[in-house]
């Protein structure tokens, strides 16, 4: 797959949200700070001088906000995509699992629940070395 054919959206938003979870960034957010804490004397800590870190920091923060959920969206849509093939690929498996984002909670719910009387039923046999599981379906 090329990366020539994302969008210049997604090329961005992956790119901003790398950045800004390396240490540079963190240590010149940082310093941006100190160097606004440093000039409070100069601007005599007014009005002026404290709405220029607010604003700025609420800009950036609204705007990061987009750009990490576009990150994290696209980031969760090819897991589950690669969570789908496993799925696929693996012999025995229920592949009514394979769209389970598309259900709503409550049969989210109860999918889970089936789940953990499974969970459940499996510790049982390891614990007594007996195999109760046939009574659990």
């Amino acid at each position: 797959m090329t990366h020539s054919k994302q969008s210049w959206f997604t090329r961005m938003a992956m790119a901003v949200s790398k950045a800004a979870g390396e240490p540079v960034t963190f240590a010149l957010a940082v310093g941006v700070v100190i160097v606004w804490a440093l000039s409070g004397p100069i601007f005599k800590f007014g009005d002026t001088w404290q709405l220029v870190i607010n604003t700025g920091t609420t800009i950036i923060t609204f705007l990061m906000v987009f750009l990490i959920q576009a990150s994290q969206n696209r980031d969760t849509e090819a897991l589950q995509i690669k969570l789908d093939e496993l799925i696929n690929a693996l012999n025995g498996t229920n592949e009514a699992l394979l769209d389970l984002e598309q259900l709503d909670e409550k049969e989210l719910d109860r999918i889970r629940k089936r789940y953990l009387k499974k969970a459940e039923s499996a510790r049982r046999v390891g614990e007594n070395g007996s195999d109760d599981r046939a009574t659990e379906r």
